[in-house]
């Protein structure tokens, strides 16, 4: 671990973890249902590994191609495709493309949705994802810091009433991510 030591980031990713099981819990925008916030315990992870954290280099589209992405739903959203991650893993070098919203011209971070091997077994089946914050995220040196530990559920995975991207297949990883959120065993806990 370059910028952080290997304690102070396993205390800022519990630091993380806590407030957003508090959030679940205690704030009105919540995406748990109403009956299930007072028993809610927190959400369940897997043990922190730095082996998950990733100093990278964005390879940036000389051309950056705009996708329709379907939702949950039923409905659309537009993202740019605006380059690529390459990273080691289990022996083996995998890309994840890097998105931003269409027609917001303000966000300088990142999206990044995938599906692995835990996906539907560990992990919530639809995917989950990674953002990067320009801002928190970046090195000294600019590369930028892909965190996996950090991994979390799209809101639908708590409910059916919200609408959520799916991940493009192109981030449909070859390899497992045992690393950041597993699936909510709430009462619903039939999605994904």
């Amino acid at each position: 671990m370059s910028h952080v030591s290997e304690n102070d980031w396993r205390s800022d990713l519990q630091t993380h973890r806590d407030e957003k099981d508090e959030f679940l819990r205690e704030h009105p925008h919540s995406p748990l249902p109403e009956g299930e916030r007072e028993g809610f315990e927190g959400l369940d992870y897997f043990d922190p590994d730095p082996a998950y954290r990733f100093e990278l280099d964005l390879q940036e589209a000389d051309e950056k191609e705009t996708l329709t992405v379907e939702t949950t739903t039923d409905g659309v959203r537009e993202y740019v495709a605006w380059g690529v991650f390459r990273f080691d893993l289990d022996e083996e070098e995998h890309t994840l493309r890097a998105f931003r919203n269409a027609g917001d011209d303000e966000d300088e971070g990142f999206w990044l949705p995938f599906r692995d091997g835990t996906s539907g077994e560990e992990t919530y089946g639809a995917g989950r994802y990674v953002d990067l914050d320009a801002d928190e995220d970046r090195t000294d040196d600019g590369r930028w810091v892909v965190d996996f530990n950090r991994a979390y559920n799209p809101f639908c995975a708590y409910s059916a009433a919200y609408e959520c991207p799916l991940v493009p297949a192109s981030n449909w990883l070859e390899t497992r991510i045992e690393a950041g959120e597993k699936t909510y065993e709430g009462s619903e806990s039939h999605r994904g």
